[in-house]
């Protein structure tokens, strides 16, 4: 996947608001004021960071040797760096789909609620 089509499909995800809070390179998309994705614009070849389930991260850190990595300047535990061009978009998308709904989970009933009474 490209950048822009990552921006957009990150952008569909139900409260997802974006910005850039740490530099003017570094896009952060959030839901209800909590990453979920963060991409360095600049960065060759593109990539995004993405948070996932430990278990989850170290297998596909294996299955995708050198593609999906250890999060770069994220925990190493619950955050991966992912290539977007060298997986497929297929799992790129799964796995904003992955963080999101962690992001979501943790959030407080408050926020929860909050989120589905979004249109």
């Amino acid at each position: 996947m490209h950048i822009e089509e990552t921006r957009a499909y990150c952008l569909q995800k139900k409260g997802a608001t974006e910005g850039f809070p740490f530099d003017g390179d570094t896009l952060v998309f959030k839901v209800m004021d909590k990453m979920f994705a963060l991409m360095a614009l600049e960065r060759l070849p593109p990539q995004i960071n993405l948070k996932c389930d430990p278990d989850r991260g170290v297998e596909l850190r294996e299955r995708y040797a050198g593609h999906i990595v250890a999060g770069y300047h994220m925990s190493k535990v619950h955050w991966n760096t992912v290539h977007l061009q060298a997986v497929p978009p297929h799992l790129v998308q799964n796995l904003i789909d992955h963080s999101y709904a962690l992001v979501v989970a943790k959030l407080s009933k408050k926020s929860q609620a909050a989120l589905a009474a979004m249109p």
